[in-house]
């Protein structure tokens, strides 16, 4: 490609570790085998070597962010080195004298996340009772003084409920929602007979959606995802394989995505071992799908190969077993089959949900 790709934001994984066990969370399911290896001093270098490389936006995600004992340490590094910093949350367990301390180290912005509008139903999604503390959480944030990202993961059982969940958000003067579909990776494609809803729902809910943000323009922006399944042609995977994004796992592995790691054949470095700036310019790992060269047909000869790079190259492997294929989201994709079928199953009787766990998986 023409352009030498430069990454702008880090995705800190700071702990796989979170008191919630949603039915969707985006963390491999075999979590509980990567330890948080990196120390502080670790990660403080780890943050340097990215600012180097031209990153200006730090993501501090998890699992849960909050337990790690030194993230403050971590939002004072990241303050000193100027970085936007982003703390994505679900603020189970978090005191306001915690958040006001973070706030004068330097953190910039919280984003908190909350799964429906009522107790019963948010916590059975998350698999423990946190819905009021959560908008207790929320409400500290603005309290505070930061923007309030709120974050609404949508599937088959709240999709119906999205003006509530926009009536929720006005009441907590979000600054920003981001009505999230759920992206059938990690426990969501374990779930995803269960959580993925039918093209009617999510037509009317993205026609609330869009009338929200026309009402609200100027005092909460008002983001709708839709999920790759009903697109005609997949989404550019963090706008692209090692084109924008380096996310940093919690024992330490440098990747292109949050899953990539769960793809055979790629062997991806660690931050202990070697640094950032070398990884991102010499990883085999991540010039496996960087650019065109490596694009079967259709995409190779398709006029949206540098819109959306194939699509999602996990999900290509999660569904067809090669990584390499086109994202069979795409309509054009020879298994695009696999979707189709998928869709026909949102119509059917919905599964018991598996959650995430660190045990032998365990129903609803």
């Amino acid at each position: 490609m023409s352009e030498e790709p430069r990454p702008y934001t880090l995705v800190a994984e700071l702990t796989y570790r979170c008191p919630l066990r949603c039915v969707y969370c985006s963390n491999p399911t075999d979590w509980n085998r990567h330890a948080d290896a990196l120390t502080t001093d670790d990660w403080l270098r780890v943050f340097r070597e990215a600012e180097a490389l031209g990153v200006v936006q730090l993501n501090l995600t998890g699992g849960e962010p909050l337990l790690r004992d030194d993230l403050e340490q971590l939002v004072e590094g990241a303050r000193r080195l100027d970085l936007y910093t982003n703390l994505i949350t679900s603020g189970i367990p978090l005191a306001r004298e915690r958040l006001a301390r973070l706030k004068a180290l330097g953190l910039d912005n919280v984003q908190v996340s909350i799964q429906d509008v009522t107790a019963a139903e948010s916590d059975r999604i998350a698999g423990a009772r946190t819905f009021d503390r959560k908008l207790e959480v929320a409400r500290w944030v603005k309290e505070l003084g930061f923007p309030l990202t709120l974050n609404v993961v949508l599937h088959r059982d709240n999709l119906d409920r999205v003006a509530a969940v926009i009536a929720l958000a006005e009441s907590l003067a979000a600054d920003r929602l981001e009505l999230a579909n759920t992206q059938y990776l990690g426990w969501a494609l374990v779930n995803r007979r269960t959580l993925l809803p039918t093209r009617e729902q999510l037509d009317a809910a993205r026609d609330v959606a869009r009338a929200a943000r026309r009402r609200l323009q100027g005092r909460m922006e008002v983001l709708f995802v839709t999920p790759d399944y009903y697109a005609e042609f997949p989404k550019a995977c963090m706008d692209g394989w090692g084109r924008r994004f380096l996310v940093v796992a919690p024992d330490g592995l440098v990747l292109p995505c949050h899953a990539a790691h769960t793809l055979p054949g790629l062997t991806f470095d660690n931050a202990r071992a070697r640094p950032l700036a070398e990884i991102w310019r010499h990883s085999t790992a991540f010039g496996a799908f960087r650019g065109e060269a490596w694009m079967p047909e259709p995409c190779r000869s398709c006029d949206r190969r540098a819109v959306d790079f194939g699509g999602c190259r996990c999900q290509a492997y999660h569904l067809t077993g090669d990584a390499a294929a086109t994202d069979p989201a795409c309509s054009l994709a020879p298994a695009h089959a696999l979707v189709e079928a998928a869709r026909a199953q949102a119509l059917e009787p919905a599964a018991s949900l598996t959650y995430r766990t660190a045990r032998v998986a365990e129903r609803a």
